[in-house]
């Protein structure tokens, strides 16, 4: 190569001076710093998108979940019945009339004393008059006493107990006081709230809002038992989710595995009876 060209020569192509430029090491040199810097972007390139696309899947799940709105379950009121005053208990029956009284002579044990005193009420009897007398411990004038003996009498004190009602094992359907849930009504709702979003993505998935009523039995210690979601036909409620709907299932296994209840009051005391409870879940519109 000519001396005047070196300084401004390629320092490459003063390597392969002379040599084989077709071989291929001469091409992967001159064009390496092109290579990296491609490769470097392509990187960077694929590693932002995947950034990007970790952030998009986080924000549409977080948006997915937002769309869910768990409304306060509503307890309705069941109307009770009016009690009906039932009447007053028979009054007690008269008491019978005291059994005659029986003429009695008064008989005092034989006692040896002097004539001046023996008292007048301690003389005992002529012998004649104690054949139609019965003998007792004082003096008393009634009819003669002809071996019959009068039944005693049982005094109650005016008081006729009424007849006891066998409903120990009677389940109640209307009731004074109904069975409640611990903690009141507020207590319900928190527990009905923890287990709808135990199972949030279930009722997401089935798509459908609406009220579900169960009917279950407590008894006198708070045991709940027969379990079971009505028919949209008794239960008498708007926009009802029956028997085999997933509002039921969840709101059926809620109750069964929930605590125990405040048995119902009737007349004072804890009976077994009904009880119904609507459970409403609403799923909102996802917005556009």
């Amino acid at each position: 190569m000519d001396v005047n060209k070196i300084l401004s020569t390629d320092l490459l192509d003063l390597i392969f001076e002379g040599r084989n430029k077709e071989y291929g090491a001469y091409e992967l040199r001159r064009k390496y710093n092109k290579r990296l810097t491609l490769s470097l972007l392509i990187t960077a390139s694929l590693a932002l998108l995947i950034l990007l696309g970790s952030f998009v899947a986080a924000y549409t799940e977080k948006n997915r979940k937002k769309t869910a709105e768990i409304k306060e379950v509503q307890l309705a009121e069941i109307q009770q019945e009016e009690q009906k005053n039932e009447p007053p208990p028979p009054p007690p029956p008269p008491k019978p009339p005291d059994p005659p009284k029986v003429e009695m002579a008064k008989f005092t044990p034989p006692k040896v004393v002097k004539d001046e005193e023996v008292k007048e009420d301690e003389k005992p009897p002529e012998v004649e008059k104690l054949e139609d007398t019965k003998i007792g411990t004082v003096n008393q004038e009634g009819t003669k006493d002809e071996g019959i003996v009068a039944p005693p009498v049982e005094d109650k004190g005016g008081v006729v107990e009424a007849p006891k009602q066998d409903d120990e094992d009677k389940v109640f359907q209307k009731v004074e006081i109904e069975a409640e849930f611990p903690g009141g009504n507020s207590g319900w709702t928190k527990f009905v709230t923890r287990e709808i979003e135990r199972n949030i993505d279930e009722l997401q998935d089935d798509g459908r809002s609406g009220t579900t009523v169960i009917q279950f039995i407590v008894d006198k210690e708070g045991q709940v038992s027969e379990v079971r979601a009505l028919p949209c036909g008794e239960a008498g409620v708007a926009n009802c989710l029956g028997p085999g709907t997933k509002l039921s299932e969840v709101a059926v296994n809620a109750i069964r595995r929930g605590p125990k209840w405040k048995p119902a009051v009737q007349n004072g005391r804890n009976v077994k009876a009904y009880r119904r409870q609507p459970v409403t879940f609403q799923l909102q519109e996802e917005q556009p």
